[in-house]
């Protein structure tokens, strides 16, 4: 059987007479479309080779794909009379051969999608720093740096933010409780407000936008410059270096980031409310001292720990995770403060429901 492979070359050497030692020419093989013979001798699987009685023609073969067959087309004959050569394509014919191959599983083929992968690798890397913490293997001069960083570097635009804030929010309260004839309980209102939700959380977006989105790209560009497979290759872990101490800073200057914005926010209501509507500043803070409890600044501390925690493990997670170059980098730094906010919000929700369920009485005293 003569199995022929398209645009496959194969020559053969064919001899002569016996007793002939004169070499013939080499065949090769060449797919085209050329006048058949007259009369054909049928090979086995449907290849035909053409003779002339007497003598062989140079004959050439090629495959019709759409019939799965060899065509022969011939050529003149060597002047002496002589076997000339025979042209073959090769291919391989005959398919009953090929081994039985079982269908792939259901799922064999199916990967989750990307974020998918990074939701998970948040929740890894935050406990590998939990344990971390634990067991104490804290870079404490990285720590010291990145506290530096998140804490008195995010000073100005905090304070700032927290004044226009609290100006525009007291502009809403006191307006309405003044007309209600309310004037005592506007500063407990605005105390409450600020300690309960304004301060964590408008903190926390501020922190998010100004150090989530340096620490998305910073590790995002380590990632993607191989820098972190150095750190690896030189025996430090990433999370050691670069991830714990980024996560302890955030979680210890959050509170107190949280404290500087009630104070001045509480401050700017304050001489708004004596300069537009008139209310005393002590009348404002005196409501203020009878409204709030300690558990308000109590539970204003925790969330911005817990807010502190989210902001920068979703930072981190999602710089260590980026690939694509310099688009990746963008687009990790972009989802990580948009993932950063969601979370927040989300948290400020549950730890709010768990906080201060129940009816309230902060205004039954003023």
């Amino acid at each position: 059987m003569i199995q022929t492979a398209a645009h496959m070359s194969v020559n053969f050497n064919l001899p002569c007479r016996s007793g002939s030692t004169k070499p013939c020419s080499w065949m090769n093989i060449r797919n085209a479309n050329q006048s058949q013979l007259s009369q054909r001798i049928k090979l086995n699987k449907g290849v035909e080779i053409s003779q002339n009685f007497g003598h062989f023609n140079r004959t050439k073969f090629f495959l019709n794909l759409s019939k799965n067959r060899v065509s022969p087309s011939a050529n003149t004959m060597a002047e002496d009379g002589h076997l000339s050569a025979i042209s073959v394509s090769e291919d391989i014919l005959d398919t009953n051969d090929k081994p039985f191959q079982e269908p792939d599983p259901l799922f064999s083929k199916w990967s989750p999608p990307g974020y998918v992968w990074r939701g998970l690798s948040v929740f890894v890397l935050a406990g590998q720093v939990i344990m971390r913490v634990l067991t104490g293997n804290i870079h404490w001069k990285n720590t010291l740096q990145q506290l530096e960083r998140v804490g008195p570097k995010s000073v100005g635009v905090c304070l700032l933010t927290a004044a226009f804030v609290g100006m525009a929010f007291a502009i809403q309260f006191v307006r309405e409780f003044t007309r209600l004839g309310l004037n005592r309980a506007v500063g407990g209102v605005l105390a409450l407000s600020f300690t309960r939700e304004l301060s964590p959380v408008i903190t926390s977006i501020i922190v998010a936008g100004r150090i989530g989105s340096a620490f998305a790209a910073e590790l995002g560009t380590m990632q993607v410059s191989e820098q972190i497979d150095t750190l690896r290759v030189l025996g430090t872990d990433p999370v050691d270096y670069l991830v714990t101490p980024r996560v302890i800073a955030s979680v210890l200057a959050l509170p107190f980031l949280t404290l500087i914005c009630f104070t001045v926010g509480m401050a700017s209501s304050a001489i708004l409310a004596e300069g537009v509507f008139g209310i005393s500043i002590n009348i404002i803070l005196d409501s203020a001292q009878r409204a709030l409890r300690p558990w308000d600044i109590i539970s204003a501390m925790i969330k911005s720990q817990v807010f502190g925690g989210i902001i920068s493990v979703v930072s981190c997670g999602w710089g260590m995770t980026t690939l694509g170059g310099a688009k990746g980098v963008g687009e990790s730094t972009t989802s990580a403060v948009v993932i950063s906010l969601v979370g927040i919000f989300i948290a400020d929700f549950v730890l709010s429901y768990f906080f201060f369920q129940g009816a309230g009485d902060s205004l039954k005293n003023l």
